[in-house]
């Protein structure tokens, strides 16, 4: 008797192309390549995976400093110098010397460091992104590559994650390919073309963006906080303490006077204005002992505040409309298909945050109407694991970092087990460290093609993790990927090589949405499927075999014991890392790699420094 259709046929009878993406081209002439970046960051990473697909010998290099640039270039010596993200002026030293490729977030002409606030700001239905190269004036450099893209009503943040890093990434391929041949001229700017539609902006302060809450609209102060979304935030007072707002919703139904706190909602805030209301999610204090991003709640509480409203919630299952309210965890059903939401903000989940998935996934898994659960996470990001943000602000962080751990491995132990229904992991955005094998605990893994996966914690200190990873990982890809995949020197995966490893089915969608009506369409067949029940026991019947061979509770045992050992033991490498990372004052790890032995002249300190170093953080580092 045939074995029973499987998910891959599935796919492979799929009217879409769900592989995805042509296979890049391999570089002709494979290039030495410097990243010179601020922040090894979700674009300078995607752009990372690309070109080292390509064949390119990539080395990043995250700095602070004109000094630090040049030292960098000094020991490498590239062919050429990149700069995905870049706040340092380039050092005449440099690029005298070598092309640098800078990329900025803004169209053909435009220059200044405040690009995207600038056109959320202004309301711009369409921005671009330029590759130029670098000059003394800073973005007055000659055009390598200019792409133009429609703005979405989202945070800045949320732009530079789709529509900027996709342009800039594509354009980077083309550029270091024209670079490569040795015969590309490219366009110097020219303000009297009518093409060149850019110009210089000033750097946009805190005087612009403040907010008038006696007398803005909702919507001028969405618009102001998505202008500074990720950073620097908008600046305001709250019962007379300074903090910085972001990650705004509108409200639709609630009113109150213009600016008090009106309600709470799992750690958001919801302020009135003139017109109506919105819920700020997240708050960093100007001053204090926090000066850090926080749910909004937690962050006024440690200022001493605490809000006179009520904490007004909303059902999981509501037929609520996009755009009306704020809701962090959401559940539908279309087609026999249960889709659970939870947009986390830059991906990290609390323990509270993991409680609150864990009913309502119970609440999915219950429901007999659906054969199909997707897990959906956000559209910027799938899982980052763990909140480091609300583990430093803990009176024992090692305690809230254990109790963390174990709620996210309650949520990984419930799809794991789970009998009832094949479960889908539907990666609009990227995931990191505990947040890869929270998704590949699902039957089936499917991303949208540009999505940067980092499946480690080492870097964190030597954080061993947990989330079962030790049996997910393994069962996805082996044991000898499983090992390389998550230790130095850590290095980011594209969705081209998880694919061929095994750690996705596939990957497919040039955009949220497409990848999301394509994970529709998938899951909805899946549904109809008249092998289910077949699938659902041979399902059973691997995990019983698994089970046999080794507990799922022997698993975790054995990684919390490591874990526990970084929490509470005498080595407190975790502990410095994750304060580095949150407080922004420094990178979680540095991993060296000697250079060979050569006849050249011993090294200065500073030039050692940078040799073959390679610094990542992740990818909610932007």
């Amino acid at each position: 008797m045939d074995a029973p259709t499987n998910f891959r046929d599935v796919l492979r009878r799929s009217p879409s192309n769900l592989r995805g993406e042509v296979p890049p081209p391999v570089a002709e002439n494979p290039l030495r390549i410097l990243f010179v970046t601020s922040a090894h960051n979700s674009l300078s990473q995607r752009a990372f995976i690309a070109l080292t697909e390509m064949g390119h010998d990539v080395t990043v290099q995250v700095v602070d400093s004109p000094e630090i640039i040049e030292a960098a270039v000094n020991a490498h010596e590239p062919d050429l110098v990149v700069c995905p993200m870049l706040k340092q002026f380039i050092p005449e030293s440099v690029w005298s010397r070598y092309t640098c490729l800078v990329v900025h977030p803004g169209p053909h002409g435009d220059r200044g460091p405040s690009s995207l606030d600038w056109a959320i700001e202004l309301g711009f239905d369409e921005w671009g992104v330029t590759v130029l190269e670098a000059v003394e004036e800073a973005d007055a450099g000659d055009i390598w590559e200019t792409r133009k893209f429609k703005m979405r009503p989202v945070g800045k943040s949320s732009i530079y994650r789709h529509e900027v890093r996709r342009a800039a990434v594509e354009m980077l391929v083309f550029a270091v390919h024209n670079f490569a041949r040795g015969d590309y001229n490219p366009l110097p700017l020219n303000y009297e073309d009518p093409n060149v539609t850019g110009r210089l902006r000033p750097l946009i302060r805190q005087a612009d963006r403040a907010i008038d809450w006696r007398a803005d609209s909702t919507a001028n102060v969405v618009r102001k906080i998505r202008a500074a979304e990720g950073h620097p935030g908008v600046l305001d007072t709250i019962a007379g303490a300074e903090f910085f707002l972001f990650n705004v919703y509108v409200e639709r139904g609630l009113r109150g006077r213009p600016g008090d706190i009106i309600a709470t909602r799992n750690g958001a805030i919801c302020r009135a204005t003139v017109d109506g209301a919105v819920w700020v999610t997240h708050l960093k204090p100007k001053a204090g002992p926090a000066p850090y991003k926080l749910p909004a709640t937690r962050a006024l509480e440690l200022a001493g505040i605490v809000p006179d409203a009520p904490e007004i919630p909303v059902a999981l299952h509501a037929p609520i409309p996009p755009g009306y309210t704020y809701r962090e965890i959401s559940y539908e059903e279309k087609g026999g298909v249960g889709y659970l939401n939870f947009d986390f903000y830059n991906g990290a989940m609390s323990t509270e945050q993991c409680r609150r998935l864990r009913e309502a996934y119970l609440y999915a898994r219950s429901r007999r109407t659906t054969k199909v659960i997707v897990l959906a996470g956000g559209a910027d990001f799938f899982s980052n694991g763990i909140h480091l943000g609300v583990i430093e602000a803990a009176e024992n962080q090692g305690e809230e970092s254990y109790y963390n751990l174990h709620a996210i491995d309650d949520v990984v132990r419930e799809i794991l087990e789970t009998d009832s229904h094949i479960t889908i992991s539907a990666l609009s955005g990227d995931a990191a460290a505990g947040g890869v094998p929270f998704a590949v605990a699902a039957d089936h893994v499917v991303a949208r093609e540009d999505v940067v996966l980092n499946p480690y914690y080492q870097h964190m200190g030597g954080l061993y993790g947990s989330e079962y990873w030790t049996y997910i990982l393994p069962k996805r890809v082996g044991q000898e990927t499983a090992a390389e995949l998550t230790s130095a020197p850590f290095n980011p995966i594209g969705t081209r090589r998880a694919v061929d490893i095994g750690l996705l089915d596939a990957a497919f969608g040039d955009s949220v949405a497409s990848f999301r009506a394509q994970v529709q369409g998938l899951a909805e067949r899946l549904a109809r499927h008249p092998d289910v029940g077949h699938w659902l026991e041979q399902k059973r019947r691997e995990r019983a075999h698994d089970e046999q061979i080794k507990p799922l509770a022997a698993y975790r045992s054995e990684e919390m014991a490591r874990s526990h050992e970084c929490f509470f033991g005498e080595n407190r490498s975790y502990h410095v890392a994750r304060s580095l990372f949150v407080h922004k004052t420094g990178a979680p790890c540095t991993v060296q790699v000697p250079a060979a032995p050569s006849a050249e002249p011993e090294l200065t300190p500073a030039q050692r420094a940078v040799t073959k170093v390679r610094q990542a953080k992740p990818s909610s580092a932007r």
